[in-house]
């Protein structure tokens, strides 16, 4: 198994896969209650543990080529879990923030947010705008975090912006509207890879992914480690990409 070290994004590997590689790679981090009932342990501690995996998938993403890699990390939806856990959840993300800016920022990753800030308390407001600013220059690895995001609700406020700055009927076409999505000129998922089990999409960039290739896994997301990661890129490898189209012999 290739494990990264999670100290340091700049590393290379000599055994990269020739496969050809998706340029984004979104996740549906799914599982950490389950992690830890199954070791006897608390929620809490699941979502500590699936945190601290995110810093080696980003990692060895990059190792492999990566370029895009977007994190479904609290949903819309999620305001309506035991409100222990959404306060949890909420200082753990922004602690987590804290701590690896500064670690993401030396290495070269950039940093961007898609997502309602309605509702966050004006300081984690202030330390999201912050990251995106320190991290703005990067040309490593993009960190795309879908923090108090919903695909549905990213829709509708794309069109409201579009409305709002008077766009016609008429004028609006696929490639105008994907300009007012929350992270425009980030490239369309060519892989969302969930794990846990589950096969849903769970209101997950609903516009981005029309073509998206979808990876499921029984992983836990405490357990996607490196060699997941590779189990999903070589399945991703041997599929044919055909964008609604017949494939035709050459």
């Amino acid at each position: 198994m290739t494990v990264a070290d999670p100290t340091n994004y700049n590393n290379t590997a000599s055994d990269t896969p020739s496969e050809i590689i998706p340029r984004h790679v979104a996740i549906i981090m799914d599982g950490n209650g389950r992690w830890a009932e199954a070791r006897q342990q608390t929620r809490a501690e699941g979502h500590s543990a699936g945190v601290d995996n995110i810093r080696l998938v980003l990692k060895h993403l990059e190792i492999r080529g990566v370029e895009f890699a977007t994190v479904f990390a609290f949903s819309t939806e999620n305001w309506g879990r035991p409100p222990d856990e959404v306060s949890f959840l909420l200082n753990l993300l922004r602690e987590a923030l804290k701590k690896e800016v500064e670690d993401l920022h030396r290495s070269n990753v950039r940093i961007l947010h898609m997502g309602r800030l309605d509702g966050l308390p004006p300081g984690f407001r202030e330390e999201i705008a912050a990251a995106i600013d320190l991290t703005a220059r990067n040309t490593g690895l993009t960190f795309v975090v879908a923090f108090n995001y919903g695909g549905r609700a990213e829709i509708v406020d794309a069109v409201r912006r579009l409305l709002s700055d008077g766009m016609s009927a008429q004028d609006l076409d696929e490639e105008m509207l994907s300009g007012y999505l929350g992270c425009p000129g980030v490239p369309d998922p060519d892989l969302v890879i969930r794990t846990g089990g589950e096969f849903r999409i769970s209101n997950f960039l609903l516009w981005q992914s029309a073509y998206s290739e979808f990876y499921s896994t029984p992983a836990p997301w405490p357990d996607f480690d490196a060699e997941e990661i590779d189990r999903a890129l070589k399945a991703y490898a041997g599929r044919q990409r055909r964008f609604g189209k017949i494939q035709t012999a050459s």
